[in-house]
This record gives C-alpha cells, structure tokens and sequence, in this order.
C-alpha cells in the first residue's frame, strides 16, 4: 500500500492542488468596456457580458483617456493627493492617476462628473476589483471608448 500511496496518490494530490490554486479562475479574462456617451461600464468575462452599470467619467474641462489599458496598480483604500484627499475606494489605475474607483456622489453616476476618473458606485467598484484581484491584471482590459 506505501509503494500505490507514493506513486499514485502522492502526484494525484499534487494535481488537485495545482489545479485548486490556479483554477478555472486563472484563465478567465475579464474586460472592463467604458461607454463615454452612454456613461456605462461593461463588464465582460470570457467574452461574456456580465454586467452592466452607471459610471461619472470627465465632466467638461477635464478628459478621461480613450484607448486601451491594463491594470498597473490596485488600491483597496485611496484618496486622491490632487484633488483634496477625495476618497477613491477600489482603485484600478490604468494610466498613471487615471482610475476606476467607487464614489460617494452617487447622484450624478450615469453623467459626467468627474476631473477624469471613471467612478462606479461603490458595490460595484468592490465587484470590479475583487474580480481583478481574483483573475490577475494580466488577465484584464481596461478599454474606455467614445
């Protein structure tokens, strides 16, 4: 019985485990897809639309970047240096201060709003950055469109 424990279930549990730490989870892909006119977040797994909400991006005089991004930073808890320590909870930064972060103005979500952030509600910016944190920041895009 020692030889059949060592030789076959000794490999047999290493598989499970390399297969329970990386799991299904690290070959999703996730896509963050920002609307600027309609001023929505689509969020998709696998190709797979899986939800769909309200986001304040740059209201006028500031401008929220168009184009293509992987995550370079994720912070839990932040709060904006330039603008007055404005809570930024759930950060995912795209391109240098320029993130996807949860909002306490949630009055104006589904409008422009912001120095150029997208904000979330802040439930939804929780959803976001868990499921980044869960998948990896390799494994996710940013893509932010007219």
């Amino acid at each position: 019985m020692l030889k059949f424990q060592k030789f076959v279930v000794a490999p047999l549990l290493l598989a499970f485990l390399v297969l329970t730490i990386t799991g299904a989870n690290a070959a999703q892909k996730v896509t963050a897809t920002i609307d600027l006119s309609e001023q929505r977040l689509y969020l998709y797994v696998d190709g797979r639309l899986r939800d769909k909400w309200a986001v304040s991006t740059a209201r006028k005089g500031y401008r929220t970047p168009v184009g293509s991004y992987r995550p370079t930073r994720l912070e839990r808890d932040w709060h904006s240096r330039k603008y007055d320590w404005a809570p930024m909870p759930y950060s995912i930064f795209f391109l240098g201060g320029y993130a996807i972060h949860g909002t306490t103005d949630l009055k104006h979500l589904g409008q422009p709003a912001s120095h150029g952030c997208i904000r979330l509600h802040p439930d939804h910016a929780a959803r976001l950055f868990n499921l980044v944190q869960q998948v990896g920041k390799a494994s996710t895009r940013i893509v932010v469109r007219r």
